[in-house]
């Protein structure tokens, strides 16, 4: 399918072997600049352009989404404040793309006389289209849409920022995890250079924009968090607020209460008061307003405030306008994160080997084969003890086992509905255990291919999965905050673990099988005896969530990678730091010890750790510094594994749904 540009044209879609528009007879451009290949309108900017999706041919053919700009008005003034806006939505996007639920700016360009911005493409539904299609929003799922989206709030509001649109139609749910995506910045405004727009041009959607915004065209963080009070109303009763400003202005939230068709909503499953929190955001008095995403975030987790937050300074003469007070009270609490940043995928073309520090030791690592055969992006590596046999877990819900010397593909596992986020091998190679999004975990015969349990007891998906050396025992790490240890030998839980404040991202047996290490999104690790089920000691210095923890071969140190774009090893004795390792420019996903056999001829520990910044490095762990860096072109890292002789490393991500296989020769 090939689309026609004219913003105009009244059907746009052509096959393939059209050179002009059956429509309207416009010239089709094969390429936008060469890459980006138009395939459908997604939808109309209303006078100002049109919205497409595309394919980016120098990316595999990913799917990005092409914005263009061809304002039809012509009055001079409209015009500009049309470009302004446009070209702001560039830079926003620019500036906080980085943010894993925010999509990323990939290009900003003119081009026949239109401008055109292109960015991440974003697979999922908005938050209206699960509306209309039936959805229906209880306590649990207003609480999950705020602690999930009050931390995105947060980051754009730090780097001075407002969004100034908040609505269900700006908000996505992303299919590979779950998490939502704000989008459409284009009516953003910079804090330190806040907008007095003129009457009849504010920006904003009647119903989610606050009395500020509407009526003087100034806003504000607290602004933002009237939006997201609106929005949560909307979801929660089917109603849309612009509806009732229409018919009552803002006095709809003072009687707010009578839409919910008598839904109970006192806090009592949650333990959280919403209803005082959604009074509190859709306070139209901006001084009585929350003022912060920290301030909602506190009230939601029950947790203290770590300093406090001025009011917003308002003109005077704003400060003294006679807003109408508002009630408006909801409920709910659960803590649901999906697997964010770590899971969301690039395409990944062919890996090339650099030497950024060739430290000790001598030998050369050279890439040997690709392995093709998953349709989506890979998310955990494991080996068998054979160092040969590699198993995948991956986001088209399979499992693969393969040989990495013929590069062939042994056999598929199939059984998981949702995407495969962990697997583990038993030290024998028999036995697989993998974790999914779909809430449970499977053990499969890995000689048979036939599943042998399926385990349930999470009530979020399974981030992580990890077998004792003995292979009696399973843990599992949940977005739940738990852990469960698993008799392998009947599938019975044996002990929940409990302690940690978010979601269990990483777990790790110590070599005795005495100790599990866990690391979580609350930025914490912590040590439990396996004996007792009790916690030993908790690790703290991570300055973001946790994404991946190791022991080493010893049993001595820890090894953690966390989103704060370092690695620290720890002492298990005392607690304290040894190192902490710089040099990866994005989260650390993966960390992995060389095994004993390995290291001994190193004569060196050696640590290895993959990353977003499409690399994977090599540490000497006794003195912290990098020995060198195996680099791809791009995409993500998510996942490293050694083989036990130490001699192969796999990686799996983003690579173009492929695994890389790098060997050290001797």
């Amino acid at each position: 399918m090939r689309c026609c540009l004219n913003p105009d044209c009244p059907n746009p879609h052509n096959p393939d072997s059209n050179n002009h528009c059956h429509s309207c007879n416009t010239t089709l451009i094969s390429l936008l600049r060469g890459r980006y290949r138009v395939i459908k309108v997604l939808s109309d900017e209303g006078g100002f352009g049109k919205t497409y999706l595309a394919e980016d041919v120098d990316k595999l053919n990913e799917w990005c989404v092409v914005k263009q700009f061809a304002p039809k008005v012509q009055e001079s003034s409209t015009l500009k404040k049309a470009v302004e806006l446009f070209k702001e939505e560039a830079k926003q996007l620019q500036k906080l793309g980085e943010h894993e639920q925010i999509p990323t700016l990939f290009a900003y360009f003119e081009q026949d006389n239109y401008l055109f911005l292109v960015q991440q493409f974003i697979d999922g539904p908005n938050l209206l289209q699960e509306l209309q299609k039936g959805a229906i929003y209880g306590e649990s799922n207003i609480i999950e849409l705020l602690l999930d989206l009050l931390p995105v709030l947060k980051f754009i509001h730090e780097r001075g920022v407002i969004h100034r649109d908040i609505k269900p139609q700006n908000i996505i749910r992303r299919h590979s995890d779950g998490r939502l995506v704000l989008i459409d910045f284009g009516s953003s405004k910079q804090l330190t250079a806040t907008v007095q727009t003129k009457i009849g041009t504010t920006i904003g959607s009647h119903g989610y924009t606050p009395i500020e915004q509407m009526q003087d065209g100034k806003a504000y963080p607290a602004s933002d968090l009237f939006s997201l009070g609106a929005t949560c109303f909307h979801l929660l009763t089917g109603i849309r607020p612009s509806k009732l400003w229409i018919q009552q202005g803002y006095g709809w939230v003072t009687s707010w209460q009578q839409y919910l068709r008598n839904r109970d909503i006192d806090g009592v499953t949650s333990g959280v008061n919403l209803e005082q929190v959604l009074d509190k955001l859709l306070t139209t008095d901006i001084q009585k307003r929350y003022q912060s995403a920290d301030e909602v975030l506190r009230d939601l987790t029950n947790e203290p405030s770590s300093e406090p937050v001025p009011a917003t300074v308002l003109p005077t003469t704003l400060v003294h306008r006679p807003y109408l007070q508002n009630r408006l009270l909801i409920n709910a609490a659960i803590f649901l994160l999906g697997l964010g940043g770590v899971w969301y995928l690039q395409s990944r073309p062919q890996a090339i080997v650099t030497s950024s520090n060739p430290v000790q030791p001598t030998e050369n690592f050279i890439q040997s084969n690709s392995l093709k055969g998953h349709s989506s992006d890979v998310n955990s590596v494991a080996f068998a003890a054979d160092g040969v046999t590699l198993a995948s877990g991956s986001d088209d819900k399979t499992i693969k086992l393969w040989n990495t010397e013929t590069g062939k593909e042994i056999r598929s596992l199939k059984g998981h509905s949702g995407w495969v986020w962990t697997i583990a091998l038993s030290h024998n190679g028999k036995t697989l255990a993998s974790g999914s999004n779909d809430k449970t975990i499977k053990l499969w015969n890995t000689t048979t291919g036939k599943e042998i349990f399926t385990l349930k007891g999470h009530s979020q998906g399974i981030a992580t999965v990890s077998l004792s050396p003995d292979g009696k025992i399973l843990a599992s790490g949940s977005l739940d905050k738990t852990i469960k240890l698993w008799n392998l030998a009947n599938g019975q839980v044996i002990r929940t673990l409990e302690g940690h404040s978010n979601a269990v991202s990483s777990i790790a047996f110590s070599p005795d099988g005495k100790t599990l290490a866990s690391g979580s999104w609350d930025r914490k690790i912590k040590l439990w005896n396996l004996a007792t089920g009790k916690e030993i000691r908790t690790l703290e210095g991570h300055s973001e969530l946790v994404q991946s923890v190791a022991f080493s071969p010893d049993g001595v140190t820890l090894a953690s990678g966390s989103k704060d774009k370092t690695i620290k090893l720890w002492n298990l004795v005392t607690g304290k730091t040894i190192h902490t390792l710089k040099a990866h420019s994005e989260k650390v996903n993966s960390v992995a010890y060389v095994p004993k056999a390995g290291n001994d001829k190193l004569n060196i520990v050696t640590l290895v750790s993959g990353s977003s910044d499409n690399t994977i490095k090599l540490w000497n762990t006794a003195t912290g510094q990098e020995i060198r860096t195996l680099t791809q072109d791009s995409g993500y890292i998510y996942s490293v594994a050694i083989s036990p002789d130490g001699k192969t490393i796999a990686s799996g991500g983003s690579a173009g749904n492929i695994l890389k296989i790098w060997q050290i020769s001797k």
